[in-house]
């Protein structure tokens, strides 16, 4: 019961969040390693600077609680690094605007070396 009502109380003091996942498409696995950062496009601003841990995800939400607002964002992931090659993708672009400063937004890549898709997750 104690675990659910502290559970019950970080959802209600964290009402926005920002997360993402890297999937390796041409090994079938998640992309454990890769270099992301996260930019405020208003601002030009680095905000944070992750790795990916061996699910492929960060250990916490990129933006949670009093840091996550409304506005232009930027993802960079780092695609050649992970693979270890740059013969086609270096570095990856993903912008985006979190338009609910309440919402869940969830920004996951599917890369190889050759190609990438993304989408708006749960």
């Amino acid at each position: 019961m104690f675990r659910d009502a502290s559970r019950l109380n970080m959802t209600m003091e964290n009402k926005g969040m920002l997360s993402t996942h890297v999937l390796d498409t041409m090994r079938g696995r998640p992309a454990a390693g890769m270099k992301i950062e996260l930019w405020s496009l208003g601002s030009s601003t680095l905000l944070k600077s992750v790795t990916t841990n061996a699910d492929g995800r960060t250990d916490s939400p990129l933006l949670a609680g009093e840091e996550f607002s409304a506005g232009s964002y930027e993802l960079v992931f780092y695609v050649g690094d992970y693979f270890g090659e740059r013969h086609f993708l270096d570095r990856v672009p993903v912008r985006f605007n979190l338009s609910d400063g309440e919402g869940k937004y969830h920004v996951p890549l599917l890369v190889s070396p050759w190609a990438y898709s993304t989408y708006r997750g749960s």
